[in-house]
């Protein structure tokens, strides 16, 4: 597995916003996704707000923010994320939702890609048994609000290598 630089986020709503502000603020390169370009845009305006609130309060200097924004980038399409080393799924916590996601998604991933999942409720190993790679999933669940809350849970399914598990766990 190699090392991940790149982070797509689908869902660009409070959490997946919040997991793009964080990701972008250690390095990553971000690519967000959502079902319109309206949103992706609304999230985007909203992490930038939310940044420039970490300027004013002196938490954040703006060269770091400049830096951190510079490294969000949209993703008009799902097949956007395809370079993405690890995929972060952040949509509505329904499962029938997060299935349809899987289903478009997995075909146009590489191979070796991580695909995680935020959820707070739904089975990890139910969810990995939609994909084509149960083994390359897990679950890293944010807690709201993200670049406040200094807390992440990982789970993992039966199937959930230990490789992947590791590089989650450096991620985050």
């Amino acid at each position: 597995m190699s090392k991940i630089e790149t982070i797509g986020i689908i869902g660009a709503g409070q959490m997946g916003g919040g997991i793009a502000h964080v990701s972008a603020l250690s390095g990553y390169k971000v690519l967000i996704y959502d079902i319109s370009p309206d949103r992706i845009e609304k999230g985007i305006a909203t992490i930038s707000g939310n940044m420039a609130r970490q300027v004013g309060s002196g938490k954040l200097d703006e060269k770091v923010r400049n830096d951190a924004m510079g490294r969000i980038s949209t993703a008009p399409a799902m097949a956007d994320l395809a370079g993405a080393d690890l995929v972060i799924e952040a949509a509505t916590e329904d499962e029938t939702v997060k299935r349809k996601i899987y289903a478009q998604l997995c075909p146009q991933l590489n191979p070796e890609a991580i695909l995680a999942t935020n959820t707070s409720s739904i089975s990890i190993t139910r969810l990995a048994a939609q994909t084509d790679r149960p083994e390359r999933f897990i679950g890293i669940h944010f807690m709201n609000p993200v670049p406040l809350m200094k807390l992440v849970e990982l789970v993992r399914g039966i199937a959930t290598e230990d490789q992947t598990f590791e590089a989650a766990k450096t991620y985050v």
